[in-house]
């Protein structure tokens, strides 16, 4: 693993870009304090210096067609969620489609993946992420971030925890990218995050964004592509892309 350790950097995934075409696969920036971290539909990232885990890695998935990228998604979900569980016996560790990750109703890490796609494929995978570890209050609006230290009272090494993180995210995703360009194709990883999906065992309540309605469904399949299907309690299936759908908790929209 070639790694950068950056004592502050306005987002991680940003200064990664920048170097990546000189970069070998794997390359990870980290920064103890980042001033512009970005998560999902623009979101700032709230992280208290020195307290989180927050990075970049480098993935250079050859051969995938840009239209399996989701792929890459549900390998990194799975890594991070292998890891935590090691670290949070007894807690819920869970996929919130499509990729952030809870414990129980609680978020506690962040992905953006971002991808460079060319008229050839895919020409590297940016994986930005944010790890809620020794943080123990959380300033944002945000509505549920919980930290690993919380949830245990315990304090983590954050060296330790970035090298396990990034050894299982570079498993995971090269096993998944080898799967998916042999015959045996990648469903099997497909079944593992379905199996390990937030809220996949029953009727939950959802915001459609796409209808401007409240409704209550199940999740009944992610597609290759990541495009979700949720059932109604009448039997009508709807498919959403993402932003399209929003998971309803405790009054908030997620």
């Amino acid at each position: 693993m070639n790694l950068i350790e950056l004592d502050e950097s306005p987002s991680t995934n940003t200064h990664l870009a920048s170097i990546a075409s000189a970069s070998p696969h794997g390359t990870v920036v980290s920064a103890h304090r980042q001033t512009a971290g970005r998560g999902q539909r623009g979101n700032s990232w709230e992280s208290e210096p020195g307290a989180n885990i927050t990075m970049s890695m480098l993935l250079r998935p050859e051969g995938l067609h840009p239209a399996r990228q989701f792929v890459i998604s549900e390998a990194v979900s799975l890594a991070i969620v292998e890891v935590l569980q090691r670290y949070l016996p007894g807690h819920d560790v869970r996929v919130k489609w499509p990729n952030d990750i809870y414990v129980g109703d609680r978020k506690i890490c962040g992905i953006l993946i971002e991808n460079s796609i060319t008229s050839s494929g895919i020409n590297h995978s940016i994986v930005g992420m944010g790890i809620n570890v020794n943080q123990h209050r959380f300033l944002s609006d945000a509505p549920n971030p919980v930290s690993m230290a919380q949830l245990t009272g315990t304090e983590f090494d954050l060296r330790m925890l970035l090298e396990e993180f990034c050894g299982e995210i570079l498993r995971e995703a090269d096993a998944a990218v080898a799967a998916e360009l042999s015959e045996e194709g990648s469903g099997e990883l497909s079944a593992r995050y379905f199996d390990t999906l937030w809220r996949n065992d029953g009727f939950y309540p959802y915001r459609d964004n796409l209808r401007g309605e409240f409704i209550e469904a199940r999740i009944v399949a992610v597609a290759p592509d990541g495009i979700i299907s949720l059932e109604l309690p009448d039997g009508e299936r709807r498919s959403y892309a993402f932003k399209e759908i929003s998971a309803v908790v405790k009054e908030s929209l997620l």
